[in-house]
């Protein structure tokens, strides 16, 4: 019985295949916006997660804060705390953090015979490349004598090297840094990997000298800020909090340093993206709204073309449950087919944007099954009316409809 009903319900639809279709096309709309919408959404926040954590794993960022009432001013109880002195109290009573590394910038020239380039140096410790999983591919980096002695060595990005040193091999060369319209001279001892571009920037662009070189060519014993690696995952609660403790201790006021973790970012970004996911996905749904009410103008249209076909149907004994079961049959027949639509468009478009966009195509099995679902409950739901209104026809005056 059913299955005979369903075979009439595509038989009706298929007599009319252009109204079907663009009855249709709401559904397909609606189910085709939704798992294209998550899926882009869920792609970015794959993407953007991966390059975070390819930066390093649990790290810590910490920094001066700013004093209340001067902007632009770093406190001066701040300055005298964040010096190298810190790096040793930290791993010293923080025993969640598996180690530190202190990190200054200056912006400058760096000056190649004839080829020059604006760039910023960074200046840290030994362990720099080891939390932020990034290593040299020529060459070595610093070692522990180079920053002990403040030595003038430099660990050039992969970037520079193709600026500066497009046919020649860089290492053992001297290079020219003007700083403040000072000249210093740097023996460059290695080439760093190429790297994606993170968060923090563009990390091929950048160059690296040991954290003592550049205090000594500023002049200056203040660190800018540190980035603190915890244990695990799992002690990066931990580590924040002896660190701010530790912090608390040197300094009165908490607002005179920034601790930010990299779970933090991670969680903040999954709220974003989670709500505006949330959001296109409502916006997207409203078209499965828009198509029940197309299909609901379909079945009316189609209860009154077919008013004597009902009229004969019940003169042979048809009960209204078996008209209504038709009309049900014939709506969710479109909404199903409609959904089937949509999933295969949403699937193309999702990926081809993916491949557009560059991130991974991600799809999830329980966004496509939740759309295929609504689209079906909104075939019901917009389908009960005229179903209901043809299986209420009188026979005696359904027959002599024309």
């Amino acid at each position: 019985m059913i299955l005979e009903t369903i075979k009439i319900a595509i038989f009706s639809l298929n007599s009319n295949k252009l109204r079907t279709l663009l009855s249709m096309l709401g559904i397909i709309i609606g189910v085709a916006a939704v798992i294209a919408v998550v899926s882009i959404a869920s792609g970015t926040q794959e993407q953007v997660t991966a390059r975070i954590s390819n930066l390093g794993s649990n790290l810590i960022s910490i920094s001066p804060g700013v004093k209340r009432g001067r902007p632009g001013y770093i406190s001066s109880e701040s300055e005298n705390v964040f010096n190298l002195e810190l790096v040793k109290a930290i791993v010293d009573y923080c025993p969640s953090v598996k180690q530190i590394v202190a990190k200054n910038q200056s912006s400058g020239l760096l000056i190649e015979g004839e080829n020059n380039y604006m760039t910023t140096i960074i200046g840290t410790g030994i362990n720099y490349q080891e939390i932020n999983k990034y290593y040299p591919e020529q060459g070595v980096f610093f070692n522990d004598y180079h920053l002990k002695n403040a030595v003038n060595v430099i660990v050039l990005g992969s970037e520079l090297l193709e600026e500066l040193f497009p046919e020649s091999n860089p290492l053992g060369q001297t290079i020219a840094f003007n700083l403040n319209d000072n000249n210093y001279l740097f023996e460059i001892i290695g080439v760093m990997q190429e790297k994606d571009r993170g968060i923090t920037g563009d990390l091929n662009k950048q160059a690296y000298i040991p954290i003592t070189t550049q205090l000594k060519i500023t002049s200056s014993n203040n660190i800018s800020s540190f980035i603190a690696q915890a244990s695990s995952a799992d002690e990066a609660t931990a580590a924040v909090e002896q660190i701010e403790y530790l912090l608390n201790n040197y300094l009165d006021d908490d607002e005179e340093f920034n601790i930010v973790s990299q779970d933090q970012i991670l969680e903040t970004i999954n709220e974003v993206t989670g709500s505006m996911k949330l959001m296109l996905s409502g916006i997207a749904a409203i078209s499965l709204l828009v198509g029940g009410i197309g299909i609901m103008n379909i079945m009316l249209v189609s209860v009154t073309e077919r008013t004597r076909e009902i009229g004969i149907r019940k003169a042979l004994g048809a009960k209204q449950r078996h008209i209504l079961g038709q009309f049900l049959a014939e709506s969710l027949t479109l909404s199903s087919f409609g959904g089937i639509l949509g999933i295969i468009i949403g699937f193309l478009a999702a990926f081809s944007i993916a491949r557009i966009g560059g991130w991974p195509f991600v799809v999830s099995i329980f966004t496509v099954l939740l759309a295929f679902v609504f689209s079906l409950i909104v075939g019901v739901f917009f389908g009960i009316y005229p179903a209901v209104k043809a299986s209420r026809l009188d026979p005696v005056k359904a027959l002599s409809y024309e």
